[in-house]
This record gives C-alpha cells, structure tokens and sequence, in this order.
C-alpha cells in the first residue's frame, strides 16, 4: 500500500512515497478508502518537527481526508496519517459526506472549515450583522473563514497578498478584497468608516497580527489561530486594556481531541451549510500522491491559493 511519508524531519526534501502495510481496524474504528486528502500548513510543520506532536520519522504524513467506507458510505474525516491509500480512522472522527460533495471538496471540508467553525462561532462570537476581516484570505483556512463568516451572517474583508489571492476570497465569497501591502490598515478603516471591524481572523501573525489590534471597534476580537509568517508578535496589554478589545487563542485540535462533540455540532452546521450553498471550498491545486512534496513546497513558498488536495 502506498503512503506519503516523512523520512527526515527537513520539509518537502524530506517527504516522498513508501510502501507500508496495510492498516486492520478495531473496535470502534473503520477502514477508509482514500480518495482525496486535504494538505494543511500542518503538514508543512510536521514534516519540519515544528508542531507541537512531533512523531519520530518515518511517518505517515496528512490529517485530512475523504473516501468509502466498507459498506460503501462516503466519509469525510480528521485523523493523523491520512496521505496513505487505506487508512484506520476512529468512528467518531468519521463525518458523512454528502452526495453533491466531491471527494476532493470533502477533503476540503474538514480542517480548515472545522476551524472557521471553532474560532468564529465559539471562540470569537461572530453575530449576524458584525464586520470580520480574515487575513490570508486566498488560502485554505482564510478561504474557509470567509465562508463560515458570510454563513453566519457577517459582512467579510478579505486581506490577501496578490491579485490571484484576492480573486479566491472573492470567489470564496468576501464583500471587499484587500491588497495586503502597505496601507491595508488604512483601507479597513476606510471601508468601516473609521469605527473599526467586530472579529479578526487571523492566521499570518507577525506584524499583521500586532496591526490587527489597531483595526478593532470596541469590544472586537482578535482571533489568534496561527503564524504563517514564521513570527510570534508580543502583544502591548496596555493596549488590550485601554480599547476594550479580546485577543483570543483558537486551538480547535487541542479541544477537539478531548471534547469530539465540537467536532460533530459543527459538521451539522457545515453540512446545511452546503446544502444551502454557503460552504463550497475553494479548490486552488490538485497534485497526484506521488507529487505531495510539491504541494509542501507551494505552502512552504506561499504560492497556494485555496485549498491544496492530493488525489489516490
């Protein structure tokens, strides 16, 4: 059986297919098989030894997926070493994937729309009516955000880099797209009128994430969901005091893993809200099993638009 694993704890250079065994379930688990897996920044840390589980290679890499069941059923699911063929996934990590989904949307679905989910409902409060503005808009996760926002029923800024990046929140489904260059803080609080946006989405960090502070309205919330950038920013608490405003951790894994129940409550939603056509990924690339250290590479160089899949 074929997998995508890390040899070497290098990056993409130390990614590439294997032969392993085939997986037997047990108890409470089932066996999938793949059709499509969903790439994450995730993937890019784990395949560095920079995530907080760091596996001893080699290892099967990916989390993401979608696939049959035995029985037939069409699944999408979260599970560590998903990039394989065949793969043992937990019952409960399992979510139905509807019919008018494609196998690679599935794929798309879990991740990062999982984590839209947790930081803008629960973590960040989003209200109907509320401005968001999402940075790295035109990647998987701040595509994903976009999405979830207008689903909740927000206005949504997107801030991405390039023009090809700006195209896919729009598509995605933002309401304004916004150049990331120098003055984007000036743009947001042109299009809010001076009074700033409710939720940030924000999973760039660095420089961005300490300007963000400065976008907020009143009682806004600043949702701390990772640092593509490479950098951590310190955060000035006087500020946080003084403007009224939350700056707020998203860990969806680290809850997910204890507490399952947020996982299906929010597939719930997200399934209705592709039926109702809120939620329809952003597919930028699709690259066969045997070229995921490609898709590695376009994460690791910031070329990726959208939502990255590997096809089996």
């Amino acid at each position: 059986m074929r997998a995508l694993q890390v040899r070497e704890l290098i990056g993409p250079d130390g990614v590439g297919v294997a032969d392993v065994p085939e997986p037997v379930g047990g108890d409470d688990q089932v066996v999938v098989e793949v059709r499509a897996g969903g790439v994450s920044f995730v993937d890019l840390l784990l395949s560095r030894g920079q995530y907080q589980i760091r596996p001893d290679p080699p290892f099967t890499l990916g989390l993401q997926l979608a696939g049959t069941t035995p029985d037939g059923g069409r699944v999408a699911a979260v599970t560590f070493g998903a990039f394989a063929e065949r793969v043992v996934v937990p019952e409960f990590a399992t979510l139905p994937l509807p019919d008018d989904a494609s196998f690679e949307a599935g794929a798309a679905l879990v991740m990062n729309y999982q984590t839209a989910h947790f930081a803008l409902k629960r973590r960040g409060r989003l209200g109907v009516g509320e401005t968001l503005l999402v940075h790295g808009a035109g990647g998987g996760a701040g595509s994903a955000a976009v999405q979830v926002g207008k689903a909740l029923g927000a206005r949504v800024l997107a801030v991405a880099s390039d023009e090809a990046k700006r195209a896919a929140a729009l598509q995605a489904g933002a309401d304004e797209a916004i150049d990331a260059g120098a003055g984007w803080r000036d743009r947001v609080k042109a299009l809010t009128d001076g009074a700033g946006v409710d939720v940030v989405f924000d999973p760039v960090g660095g420089e961005r994430m300490t300007e963000s502070l400065r976008c907020l309205a009143p009682e806004g919330r600043l949702l701390v969901v990772g640092f593509a950038s490479g950098a951590i920013p310190d955060f000035a608490a006087n500020r946080v005091l003084l403007r009224n405003v939350d700056v707020v951790g998203v860990n969806w894994g680290g809850l997910a893993l204890t507490r399952p129940e947020i996982v299906a409550e929010a597939a719930q939603d997200l399934i209705r809200w592709h039926a109702e056509g809120h939620v329809a990924p952003v597919i930028g690339a699709r690259y066969p099993l045997e070229q995921g250290a490609e898709a590695l590479r376009a994460l690791e160089a910031r070329r990726a638009v959208g939502n990255l899949v590997l096809t089996l």
